[in-house]
C-alpha cells in the first residue's frame, strides 16, 4: 500500500526501537536495531515528509547512573540532569550516524542533527512530593538505608528484586529549544530532540533555568514538542503492534481506530495502566486536543506498514 501523506511527523521511538529486548545491549546491537527501525523511514523522507525523531533513554541513563556510583570515590558523581544530557548526546550521535548511512544508501541528501533539549517542568508539580520512577542500580536494604541517610534520596523496594532510587516524573510544560528545532525542520533537516524525555529544568522568577533531579516521560514530552511545532501526526513506537482492550487476557481485543472520546473513556475505565500504555494514550489525547490530526501507535517492526495504513492503531479527534 502507498504511504499516507503527512507534511510533518514526530516519531517517538521506544527503547525497543533502539536497544534489543534480549541481548547484551552492546553498541553494535543498538546500532543494528536502530538501523532496522530507520530503514523503514526512507520512503517517508522521499515523499517530502518533515521528520522529527524523539526517543527513550532507558536503560542507558540507568547505566550512566550505575557508572556514577561505581566511580564515586574516583570521580565526583554528576547530578541526574547531567546524566540525562549525557544519554541524549550519546544516543543522538548513534541515531544520527545510522540515519546518515541509510540516507546515503537510499540516495537521499539530508542532514541529521541532534538538539540536546531542556524541558521545563513546574517546581510545584505533585510528582516532586511523590517520586515513583525507579532508576539506577539495585541495593540491599542496608545499603538503601545508608544511601537514604547520606544523600536524602527516596529509595523503594522494586518488585522483590531489591531496592532502587525513585525520582520524580513531573509533567513537561515546554521545550526550551522548540524554536531552534522548528527552524532546523523548516530548513530540511531531520532533527533528533527531547531524547529520554528531555532534561528537566525549572524557571525561577527571573526566567533563569536550573536542572532538577527528575526524569520526564518521553511520550508526554514528544506530545508537547509536536504541539509546539504544529506537526500533523504523532507516531508512538512501542513493543506492541496495536493498542488493545483487556490486554493479555483471553478476550483481548486489538483496536484499529478510536476517537479521542473513546480513548479517554477507556483510560478512565483502567484499560491503559499508568506503567505501560497509559502515558502513551494521555500523550495522544493531549496532542489531538491541542490541534494534531492523528496519532499512530505501533511496534518498531511495523512502522512502514502503519504509515501505509495496514498496521497499528489510529487515534483521531
Amino acid at each position: 500500500m502507498p504511504l499516507r501523506s503527512f507534511k510533518s511527523i514526530v516519531l517517538a521511538l521506544g527503547g525497543n526501537a533502539i536497544i534489543p529486548n534480549r541481548g547484551t545491549g552492546t553498541i553494535q546491537e543498538q546500532i543494528e536495531v536502530t538501523r532496522l527501525t530507520v530503514v523503514q523511514l526512507m520512503d517517508v523522507l522521499k515523499s517530502g515528509t518533515r521528520l522529527i525523531i524523539t526517543h527513550g533513554n532507558g536503560p542507558v541513563v540507568g547505566n550512566i547512573v550505575i557508572r556514577n556510583e561505581a566511580a564515586r570515590d574516583i570521580v565526583p558523581p554528576m547530578p541526574l540532569d547531567i546524566c540525562g544530557a549525557d544519554s541524549q548526546g550519546g544516543l543522538g550521535y548513534m541515531i544520527q550516524q545510522v540515519f546518515y548511512n541509510e540516507l546515503k544508501k537510499a540516495g537521499i541528501k539530508k542532514d541529521v542533527v541532534t538538539v540536546v533539549s531542556q524541558v521545563v517542568v513546574d517546581r510545584g508539580d505533585p510528582a516532586f512530593q511523590k517520586p515513583t520512577k525507579p532508576i539506577g542500580p539495585f541495593y540491599t536494604k542496608a545499603t538503601a538505608e545508608r544511601i537514604t541517610a547520606e544523600k536524602g534520596w527516596v529509595v523503594s523496594e522494586d518488585a522483590g528484586r531489591g531496592y532502587r532510587r525513585v525520582v520524580p516524573s513531573p509533567k513537561p510544560l515546554e521545550i526550551v529549544e522548540a524554536k531552534v528545532v522548528a527552524e532546523l525542520v523548516r530548513s530540511g533537516r531531520i532533527v533528533i530532540a527531547v531524547g529520554g524525555g528531555g532534561i528537566p529544568v525549572v524557571r525561577d522568577g527571573d526566567g533563569f533555568l536550573t536542572g532538577v533531579e527528575a526524569v520526564i516521560d518521553k511520550d508526554h514530552a514528544s506530545s508537547v514538542l509536536a504541539r509546539m511545532l504544529g506537526v500533523e501526526a504523532l507516531v508512538i513506537v512501542t513493543a506492541i503492534s496495536k493498542v488493545a482492550l483487556n490486554f493479555g487476557k483471553p478476550n483481548q481485543y486489538d483496536i484499529d481506530i478510536m476517537s479521542v472520546g473513546e480513548a479517554r473513556r477507556y483510560l478512565s475505565q483502567g484499560e491503559f495502566p499508568p506503567g505501560s500504555m497509559g502515558p502513551k494514550i494521555e500523550a495522544a489525547i493531549d496532542f489531538l486536543e491541542g490541534g494534531g490530526k492523528e496519532v499512530l501507535i505501533t511496534s518498531h517492526r511495523e512502522i512502514e506498514k502503519t504509515l501505509s495504513g495496514s498496521a497499528g492503531t489510529r487515534i483521531v479527534p
